[in-house]
């Protein structure tokens, strides 16, 4: 239910200022999909109409694309191999600079680009002005991983930093992303898009509502039911009879009525 409250303000955001609206698989961390995931996602989006504009784009068909992202930030000087590993830095919030001046690979190293002592700032179109420096809260970060694999951050950096993307609508579980995602795309000269991060759905004990806390797949059967409960959650003030309504209607009224101004500025909201 929390990935689809992000799907559905994504898709009224867009829709309610007539731009495309565009689904993106974000699989590249390939230990961690999961058999059928992507196909339960788009059923799921499907069977609440909510169609995106399109063909679908995935992150591992993008592969070339951060790679050309990583040799230019390795030529202009801004990543060094690391070869901490998780055990050495468990416990560590902020990475220390172990391997700043590491010139030569070792096997399975890390890249990580250096971040500058500099305050990043951009206003939330929800949650208000943010700020954030990121050698006092994460340091110098991954973008390329000890096996290999592009790094989230990178991989983000790139495809939201297309000239395709103007606006990111999504949940507050990642706001602190943001910095380091817009540091990149300063960093490889990428127009950042405009950002809004919804209140992330939580259970009674605080825990997000997605697969990675095992939270309750959503049931497609209740699709009215669902976007009903979504439009209230995100403030919207549907009115009581449109519970009753098909998908297409319900989504509709929540275009011809959508106000990102309504949603709570809060960083959780609790389930229904």
């Amino acid at each position: 239910m929390g990935s689809l409250l992000a799907a559905t303000a994504s898709f009224l955001d867009a829709r309610s200022q007539d731009v495309p609206w565009y689904l993106r698989i974000d699989d590249i961390d390939t230990p961690r999909n999961v058999p059928g995931a992507a196909d339960d996602i788009i059923r799921t989006l499907a069977a609440h109409a909510l169609h995106w504009d399109g063909t679908i784009v995935w992150q591992s068909q993008r592969l070339a694309h951060y790679e050309a992202a990583l040799h230019t930030l390795n030529t202009t000087g801004r990543t060094f191999y690391c070869h901490c590993s998780r055990r050495q830095l468990r416990g560590i919030t902020v990475y220390p600079g172990t391997c700043r001046n590491l010139r030569d690979p070792e096997p399975e190293t890390a890249l990580r680009v250096k971040v500058a002592d500099a305050t990043l700032q951009f206003i939330d179109r929800i949650q208000g002005r943010q700020q954030n420096s990121l050698c006092e809260t994460v340091g110098d970060f991954i973008v390329k991983r000890r096996d290999g694999l592009i790094a989230y951050q990178l991989a983000t950096a790139v495809d939201d930093g297309s000239v395709e993307t103007t606006q990111v609508v999504r949940g507050s579980d990642l706001l602190d992303n943001t910095p380091r995602q817009l540091y990149l795309m300063e960093l490889l000269s990428l127009e950042p898009p405009s950002y809004a991060h919804i209140p992330t759905l939580v259970s009674a004990n605080g825990q997000k509502l997605s697969k990675q806390y095992h939270a309750a797949p959503v049931d497609s059967a209740l699709a009215g039911e669902n976007l009903y409960q979504i439009l209230c959650l995100l403030g919207q003030n549907p009115p009581a009879e449109s519970g009753f309504w098909s998908c297409e209607a319900l989504l509709n009224w929540g275009i011809g009525n959508w106000s990102i101004d309504a949603i709570p500025a809060v960083k959780t909201l609790a389930a229904p």
